[in-house]
C-alpha cells in the first residue's frame, strides 16, 4: 500500500471517529464472509457502520483524533470497527452479543460509548441498554401516567358524586 493510499485512509477512519458517538472492536477471526455480510446487514439495518482497516492505520487515527484512547490497547489480531452514531449508540452491543450467543464468533474487545471506556466482559451490560427511543418512549409515558392518573381520579370523585346524588333523590321520593 503506497503512502498516500495509507494517509487517505487514516483520514477517512478520522472522519468515521469523529462522526460517530460510540466505536466498537470486535474480533472476527473464524467468520465467514456469508456470516460477516449478514452481520454487515443486521448493523446497516441499524444505521451502523462495519469496516475493517489495519490496526496501524486505526492507531494512527486514533492518536490524530486524540479521542476514544484506551482503544489502541486492544488493536492487535482481526479487528473489526463498528461506528454508531448518536441515533442509537448501543444497537451494535445488542448485534454483536445476538451474533456471539448463536455461534461463539465476533466477540466484543472493547468500546467507547460517548465518552464512556467499556472492556469487552461489559458486553452482556451493554446490551440490556435501552435504546434512546425506548428511553424516550418511557420518559412520554411516565410523564402521561400523572395525567391519566387524575383523570381517573376526577372520574371517580364524579361517579361517587352522582351516585350520592342519585342515593339522596331516591330516599326523598320515598
Amino acid at each position: 500500500m503506497k503512502r498516500n493510499e495509507k494517509s487517505d485512509i487514516v483520514s477517512y477512519v478520522k472522519e468515521m471517529i469523529q462522526d460517530s458517538s460510540a466505536v466498537y472492536l470486535t474480533d472476527y477471526s473464524g467468520i465467514t464472509v456469508a456470516e460477516i455480510d449478514q452481520v454487515r446487514n443486521d448493523f446497516r439495518r441499524e444505521g451502523v457502520k462495519y469496516k475493517v482497516f489495519k490496526n496501524t492505520l486505526f492507531k494512527r487515527a486514533l492518536q490524530e483524533t486524540g479521542k476514544f484512547d484506551k482503544l489502541a490497547d486492544h488493536l492487535v489480531g482481526m479487528t473489526g470497527y463498528v461506528f454508531a452514531s448518536s441515533q442509537n449508540p448501543v444497537a451494535p452491543a445488542k448485534i454483536i452479543k445476538k451474533y456471539f450467543d448463536n455461534t461463539q464468533k465476533l466477540s466484543l474487545k472493547a468500546c467507547y460509548i460517548e465518552s464512556q471506556y467499556f472492556d469487552g466482559s461489559k458486553l452482556n451490560e451493554l446490551a440490556t441498554l435501552p435504546s434512546k427511543q425506548e428511553i424516550i418512549a418511557g420518559i412520554l409515558s411516565s410523564l402521561n401516567s400523572p395525567i391519566s392518573g387524575v383523570v381517573g381520579t376526577v372520574n371517580a370523585v364524579m361517579r361517587d358524586l352522582v351516585s350520592v346524588v342519585d342515593q339522596i333523590s331516591k330516599r326523598e321520593a320515598a
